[in-house]
């Protein structure tokens, strides 16, 4: 019996890298006018762990060059979401603070979805997403810790 353990992975990932591109073009749909997809992820990560975070440190955490970083955050600071500050710790680096025409922008976006994920629920069973959820959240975590552990 052939090896399946590599097939399965695949086809998991595969899965979730097109569920992200819909869920992605969905999201961009709702989004004020010049704010795509990682300008929203920039202020919904700065929600869950916290804002004044260092810009090297959101590079990190999603995985692209500081210069990308950097650039996904002028657009933010263009449009009043977010202000860069100078570290008090450290004069070399800037930390990354949530303005609340940021956290506005966020929880509106999630608003305006509100429609979606009610056709959403009408069409699928929530109760099985829930049940899958733990799953998805395990991954994510068990990504991110072997991601730290092998220095990316």
């Amino acid at each position: 019996m052939p090896d399946t353990t590599a097939a399965t992975y695949f086809e998991v990932f595969n899965e979730i890298a097109i569920i992200e591109q819909l869920s992605r073009t969905l999201l961009e749909a709702r989004l004020p006018e010049g704010l795509i997809a990682p300008h929203f992820t920039v202020l919904n990560h700065l929600i869950r762990v916290g804002d004044g975070r260092a810009l090297i440190d959101m590079a990190r955490a999603f995985q692209v060059p500081k210069t990308s970083m950097t650039h996904t955050v002028k657009v933010l600071v263009t449009h009043g979401l977010v202000e860069v500050r100078p570290n008090p710790e450290d004069g070399r680096s800037k930390l990354v603070w949530l303005t609340e025409a940021g956290r506005a922008v966020r929880h509106q976006a999630i608003a305006d979805l509100a429609p979606d994920f009610a056709r959403l629920a009408k069409g699928f069973d929530t109760a099985r997403l829930l049940e899958a959820l733990p799953v998805l959240r395990d991954l994510r975590v068990y990504l991110d810790e072997d991601r730290n552990a092998q220095g990316g």
